[in-house]
């Protein structure tokens, strides 16, 4: 029975039904343009020999970024990455190498150092961690005189930094202790959640407290800054793990946000040198019905004043590794908070004396509160550090550090759902539009090697622009932002690419900037150009168009005709008229002398042309070419359109055959005038037959002298035919040379195939 049902499970995961319509949020939205990796306007670095450009830190206060890759560390000019101001090299040394490769490692991939771990410390230093051939190492950085040194002296990486080099991980400076989120073995089996202190903190090794992890990022609020009941800062751990809560034959993971107490120190007898206070909690984002629980793979904080603002945009992906749809939800720190502190456990119960199930917890709660900071009511309890913590309330934590309550996405519903890519990154920044209101504008790294620019309406999602940076295609691995450089860093196996978040010079007219509705950027009347939005702007608002709620282009210009172009036709043949809409959310509208075309047996409408198939003299007319686009329709290009003639001008059906048959009947005439004087030749005897051949030669030999005078006086009478003969098949020649003249000349106008393709881009009906 338990089989059957499992199997159902499947299948209504894997049904249509499921895979249609999310909550709320559309599946298909189409990215408003396509920006090609050529003209993307980024600067691109990349070393010759050096891969895995995966770990950034931002240095504003040096201008540069600091950018981790394979056995290299480089410092990059923050306004152009292109311009290297140094370098330095940390390779693995020969008996490192040699020793990951006995133990089963490929030597030419896996046993190299790879840059993982990159955070300023106070001191203005560095503190750098590489993978170190599955061996791994830490040591200390500056950045100095133009030059990037690294300290002699190594420390060991063990729980800091991963030994897989393709293994997830997470970390976190905070008051010059590092928080870290890896494994503490070379098998990859120990996952840990530490903090490297003289006294080390960390996570149990217990299935309940950390189940097959994947970690994914780690963030520090500062909880305890004006906080009345005197909490302490948190450290919040993203991942998805195997789950231990769910009653299924197969594994299934989920995805969890945990969290602990700075100040922790761990328990006095009870889970010493362990956290006290780690939690964990399911982390919800609803999609598309489905059974399966989204896994998260990147989380980004955004605080737009103090802590109690923040909010964390997760990206997320579907578990089944065939399909590739993705979510971007988001999670107020108030909604996590209330979830840590107000919600229920779950706890394990035995069933059937092997089989556990997690169910929540009804019983009495310790008092302090497992998993509690250290607060003033625990401070009334003359408990003032995490020492002094009840064995009561470390062991409930230690046995049930799972809550049963899941934190919920803003809305209860994802920001964006999108069907046929994977999301692999996020960064969100916050633009000020003209009239001073703030919008959060989402830069989305996707697998395929391209960055989504999207911004959220009051519940309308809106892809701008999907924009591709390296060819051929590389999975982003990073993304960082400068708010100060408004500038957006991305990383990938194969380089860096650095792009300006606002490029509003892409918008050419007044209507392609309006509908583009790009927080960034609004149209100025004054410049007669697409802007980006500064301080100037919003004291003129007057002279500059920006309309982000529906993108109303009433204000804009009115755009005049297109300049027609001539296109000459044959009849029969099929024409292609090109038309490009500026927009991928544009419909195109063909009209011919004014009225509206239809799809039909003769006119065929594609994304970016019109087919004309085979073309009468009733397809000749004035074509125009429009996009409509939220109901503002501009027009691209317009044709004149007319069936070819002998002279160049439009000709009718009957013209076209009446000319026709006074060529065949030229080509007819020629021909009989040339079979008369071959007919003519022979009967005079001037070009004899083969089978006369013998009778002329006896002819010469009865009288040589007779036949020597005969062949003098014919000479005499053949020159005369001759010449005529040459100039007649010269004429016929010059004919037929002239005709070949002009069918080759319309054979080049219409093409190898037989049909006239004019592609035409006039700039002044370019949208």
């Amino acid at each position: 029975m338990m089989l059957l049902l499992a199997v159902l499970c499947v299948l209504y995961v894997w049904s249509p039904a499921t895979l249609i319509g999310g909550q709320g949020s559309s599946t298909n939205i189409i990215p408003r343009k396509k920006v090609p990796r050529s003209s993307n306007g980024g600067h691109l670095f990349r070393e010759e020999g050096v891969w895995n450009y995966t770990t950034m830190l931002l240095r504003e206060d040096l201008n540069v970024l600091i950018l981790g890759a394979r056995e290299t560390i480089f410092a990059l000019d923050l306004d152009d990455i292109t311009v290297r101001k140094a370098m330095v090299n940390w390779p693995v040394t020969e008996q490192k190498q040699k020793e990951c490769s006995i133990k089963g490692k490929d030597a030419t991939n896996d046993c190299k150092n790879y840059v993982r771990i990159l955070h300023k410390r106070d001191d203005d230093r560095m503190y750098v961690c590489g993978t170190n051939a599955f061996s791994p190492t830490c040591v200390y950085m500056s950045y100095v005189s133009g030059e990037l040194k690294l300290d002699n002296k190594q420390e060991d990486g063990k729980g800091k930094c991963p030994f897989d080099p393709f293994q997830r991980y997470a970390s976190e400076m905070v008051d010059g202790a590092l928080y870290s989120a890896t494994s503490l073995n070379f098998l990859g089996s120990d996952p840990v959640m530490m903090r490297s202190t003289d006294e080390i903190v960390r996570t149990d090794f217990t299935r309940t407290w950390l189940n097959e992890p994947n970690f994914v990022h780690m963030a520090h609020i500062p909880e305890g800054d004006s906080s009345p009941e005197g909490d302490d800062d948190k450290i919040y751990l993203f991942f998805s793990e195997t789950a231990v809560e769910y009653d299924s034959f197969s594994k299934v993971d989920v995805s969890r946000i945990a969290r602990v107490c700075k100040g922790d120190m761990g328990g006095l007898r009870t889970l010493q040198k362990k956290w006290t206070s780690f939690l964990k909690a399911r982390l919800d984002c609803p999609f598309l019905k489905i059974n399966l629980p989204l896994l998260v793979q990147d989380v980004f904080q955004l605080c737009q004043d103090d802590w109690t603002t923040c909010i964390f945009y997760a990206v997320f992906t579907l578990q089944l590794d065939s399909s590739e749809y993705s979510a971007v939800c988001a999670y107020k720190i108030e909604d996590i908070k209330m979830v840590f502190s107000k919600s229920k456990f779950k706890t394990p119960v035995t069933v059937e004396t092997s089989f556990v199930k997690w169910v929540m917890y009804s019983g009495e709660v310790p008092d302090p509160r497992p998993g509690a900071c250290i607060d003033n009511h625990a401070r009334e309890k003359s408990i003032n550090k995490s020492l002094d913590l009840p064995d009561k309330t470390l062991q409930f934590i230690r046995d049930k550090p799972l809550m049963d309550q899941a934190v919920k996405a803003i809305g209860q519903r994802p920001l964006l759902v999108k069907t046929g890519i994977a999301f692999t990154r996020i960064v969100v920044a916050t633009a000020t539009a003209l009239n001073g209101s703030s919008h959060q504008v989402m830069f989305i790294g996707t697998k395929n090697g391209s960055v989504l620019k999207a911004v959220n309406y009051e519940g309308e999602m809106v892809i701008m622009e999907e924009i591709q940076l390296f060819e051929p295609s590389q999975p982003i691995k990073i993304l960082r932002l400068s708010n100060t450089k408004q500038k957006l860093y991305v990383g990938s196996e194969v380089g860096v690419v650095q792009l300006s978040i606002s490029e509003c010079g892409r918008y050419h007219t007044c209507l392609d900037c309006v509908l583009a509705r790009d927080p960034y950027c609004g149209w100025d009347l004054k410049e007669g150009q697409c802007s980006t939005i500064n301080s100037i702007h919003r004291t003129r608002i007057s002279t500059v168009i920006q309309s982000l709620s529906d993108g109303d282009t009433s204000r804009c210009p009115p755009i005049g005709g297109s300049k027609p172009v001539n296109i000459w036709f044959i009849h029969g043949n099929s024409v292609k008229l090109w038309c490009q809409p500026y927009s991928n959310l544009a419909q195109v509208h063909w009209k011919v002398n004014g009225k509206l075309i239809r799809p039909s047996d003769t006119f065929q409408i594609l994304s970016d042309s019109l087919m004309i198939l085979n073309a009468s003299a009733e397809a000749s007319g004035y074509y125009t070419c429009s996009s409509v686009e939220r109901k503002y329709e501009a027009q691209h290009v317009a044709y004149d359109l007319q069936m070819w003639s002998g002279s160049g001008t439009a000709a009718s059906i009957h013209d076209v055959k009446e000319k026709e048959n006074t060529l065949v009947a030229m080509v007819v005439i020629l021909s009989l005038i040339l079979a008369t004087l071959v007919i003519w030749n022979l009967y005079k005897g001037y070009l004899p037959l083969p089978c006369c051949h013998s009778r002329v030669k006896d002819m010469a030999n009865r009288n040589v002298d007779e036949s020597f005078s005969a062949s003098q006086a014919q000479q005499h009478k053949v020159a005369s035919p001759t010449v005529n003969l040459n100039s007649n098949n010269n004429y016929a020649n010059n004919q037929r040379y002239s005709i070949s003249r002009e069918t080759d000349r319309l054979s080049t106008t219409v093409g190898s195939s037989g049909q006239i393709s004019v592609r035409y881009r006039d700039d002044e009906s370019e949208i």
